[in-house]
């Protein structure tokens, strides 16, 4: 071991950001566990010493002064009548370290430091990338089309750095060839044995959130609030917006001049169409709001259960509120958390006097 061992130190602190001191505990286990394997000692309690200014080690054995009638392990204890023929200061409990450091460890002791320095370099680096995309956490990425397998969609994003994205994370109405550049959220980033793990998605609601951040200005400063979203990804959207701003028509800011904005959002999702809606506190309205593009007469509550709603919409337009496999009606029921029960006027009539009762000629 040598001054160069102790530039290296300095060298990693400087360059990666490894702490100095990490390194030099990581040294000396490493060092004490070479020790005990190849001199056969796992019974003996020691310990390896870095000197961080000359690059030096040593390793001491580490016994505990006990009285002489409580002596029985000469590995890790020592009585004190031989403790006191070392240093009459010695009492029982304290410890005392004798070097057994080996006169050819150095060999071993460089090779450990060789292995621990390139250990920490390879963490230090993964701790690195985790912690850049991490970061991007729920945010928005573009990455390149590299491979796919059974499982995953195989992406590469800025610094070379490998994302997965998985089947439920694909939209449906996209085909992935190898060179294709797009956006997706990260969604998802792991930092286990193997190194980082990172997760992107173009399905995630918040995908479309961030899309919409980029398009909007007031959607970025906060001037409008994307309330809630919700997605059936590759088909349609819908996404209640509000404003504090009065002045502000927060479905227009979305929609820009003659759609340009919503445009923009759409043609990167291959087309998915966009329902933007007003959140208002009235829930009532907020799920008539929620059914656009269809027109709602009423909105009626279940007085049994505060999170059911009955809707009346005119006869004309029950498809349409009700929308093509259900979908429009499913995603208003997402989007403002209440089941919704659709009906036409003239089946809400119906029912109603159904639920009347009979009467006589009389009344009666």
């Amino acid at each position: 071991m040598s001054k160069e061992l102790v530039d290296a130190l300095d060298a990693l602190e400087a360059e990666r950001g490894i702490e100095r001191a990490v390194v030099v505990e990581a040294l000396e286990d490493a060092l004490r566990a070479a020790y005990k394997k190849q001199y056969n000692s796992a019974e003996q309690n020691v310990e390896a010493i870095f000197d961080t200014k000359k690059g030096n080690v040593s390793i001491k054995q580490v016994k505990n002064v006990v009285l002489d009638e409580d002596f029985e392990d000469e590995n890790t204890e020592i009585s004190l009548h031989d403790a006191l023929a070392i240093n009459r200061a010695y009492e029982p409990g304290d410890e005392i370290r004798f070097d057994v450091t080996p006169k050819d460890f150095g060999r071993m002791a460089a090779q450990a430091a060789k292995q621990v320095i390139v250990q920490k370099m390879r963490e230090a680096g993964r701790e690195a990338i985790y912690n850049k995309f991490a970061d991007y956490q729920d945010e928005i990425i573009t990455g390149e089309v590299d491979r796919q397998d059974a499982r995953f969609l195989y992406m590469t994003l800025p610094g070379n750095q490998e994302a997965a994205m998985a089947p439920n994370d694909q939209m449906p109405n996209e085909h992935y060839r190898m060179g294709d550049r797009i956006k997706v959220l990260v969604n998802k980033v792991e930092n286990n044995a193997k190194g980082p793990q990172i997760f992107v998605s173009r399905t995630a609601p918040d995908l479309v959130k961030r899309l919409f951040e980029q398009e909007v200005p007031e959607v970025y400063d906060g001037t409008v609030e994307i309330m809630n979203i919700s997605r059936e990804a590759g088909d349609r959207s819908k996404i209640a917006v509000y404003t504090h701003d009065t002045d502000l028509d927060p479905v227009g800011a979305m929609v820009g001049q003659r759609g340009a904005r919503v445009q923009s959002v759409v043609n990167e999702l291959g087309g998915e169409n966009m329902d933007i809606v007003e959140w208002v506190e009235d829930e009532a309205q907020y799920i008539a709001n929620a059914l656009n593009p269809s027109e709602v007469t009423d909105v009626i509550f279940d007085p049994e259960n505060e999170r059911v709603v009955t809707v009346i919409v005119p006869d004309n337009q029950l498809s349409l509120a009700i929308g093509k496999k259900g979908q429009n009606a499913r995603l208003a029921a997402r989007l403002t958390g209440f089941k919704i029960d659709i009906k036409s006027e003239s089946e809400a009539a119906n029912t109603l006097s159904n639920q009347s009762p009979a009467t006589g000629e009389n009344g009666e």
